[in-house]
């Protein structure tokens, strides 16, 4: 079996935000404890409006 991966946190390089699934977003309504993985992939950088793909893992 393998281990299942979840990435914690997830930083935007063109504005700085960083994710982290401990928090969650409360701009986006987004609950704590909710993996970027599981993110929508309609979901957004509340600073810069860049999209989900544009992240980097930490």
């Amino acid at each position: 079996m393998s281990e299942e991966s979840t990435i914690h946190q997830c930083q935007m390089p063109n504005c700085g935000y960083i994710y982290n699934s401990e928090k969650g977003c409360k701009k986006s309504k987004i609950p704590k404890d909710v993996p970027f993985e599981e993110l929508p992939d309609t979901w957004r950088c509340p600073l810069c409006g860049a999209n989900k793909t544009m992240f980097k893992p930490m």
